[in-house]
């Protein structure tokens, strides 16, 4: 029992310790593509800027799915992080869903370290401890709850840790480790709750994969870095 307790410490410390903002200071863009049952529909690109302690991270996400030649879903976006060192200070996003328009605006109140959130399905104040759910960001493995990028909803999650894989993408392979992230609460319905595997590498920290299904198969999967 103490030696499987040392192995757990040992996991999750070295796992935290790479949460750091400086680890991405090293990346001017992250390019993932989208794609539904194994056809690429769209991007989600990350772009980051750094100026002395200040890092900010916009977002760009773009996919189409159609169904003989008609369009049955589509979403438009554009986001914006900004952080201070390793603090979230602000979030603004952006996003036409089906003609629909959807919005988040946070900020950090520093005087009473929340964050005061905006949102198109959310408004009220939420923990600091909230990530942004963007997939560019590891930090939301170690995060018990995050915060939707699209409208400012918060949901809690449960992180589970699968094993150790081999992946290859694009002609490359990593070394990565495999989790499932899903709703802690199983009562949502089914098509709202959080439910991906995601491969994260560990040596570029970077989450280089992501799928999940919803009418479909779905895959994230990170083409290019530099």
């Amino acid at each position: 029992m103490k030696k499987f307790l040392l192995l757990i410490f040992f996991f999750l410390y070295s796992f935290s310790s790479t949460a750091h903002m400086a680890h991405y200071n090293k990346y001017s863009k992250i390019e993932m593509e989208i794609l539904k049952d194994g056809e690429v529909i769209g991007y989600n690109y990350y772009f980051f800027k750094k100026d002395k302690n200040e890092t900010i991270v916009t977002n760009q996400i773009k996919f189409t799915v159609k169904l003989l030649g008609a369009t049955l879903f589509e979403i438009e976006g554009y986001g914006e992080e900004k952080y201070f060192k390793d603090k979230l200070i602000s979030f603004n996003s952006k996003t036409r869903q089906n003609k629909k328009e959807k919005f988040v605006n946070l900020k950090l109140n520093k005087e009473i370290n929340k964050f005061e959130i905006k949102g198109s399905s959310y408004s009220g104040k939420a923990s600091t401890d909230n990530i942004v759910g963007n997939w560019w960001n590891h930090k939301i493995l170690q995060s018990s709850s995050q915060i939707s990028p699209i409208s400012g909803s918060i949901k809690e999650q449960v992180v589970t840790f699968i094993g150790k894989e081999k992946l290859e993408l694009y002609g490359n392979s990593y070394d990565v480790e495999h989790f499932k992230l899903t709703s802690k609460d199983m009562s949502i319905p089914k098509n709202k709750r959080l439910n991906f595997d995601i491969w994260f590498d560990k040596k570029h920290a970077l989450i280089m994969k992501v799928t999940y299904s919803r009418m479909g198969d779905w895959e994230y999967r990170v083409k290019n870095f530099e």
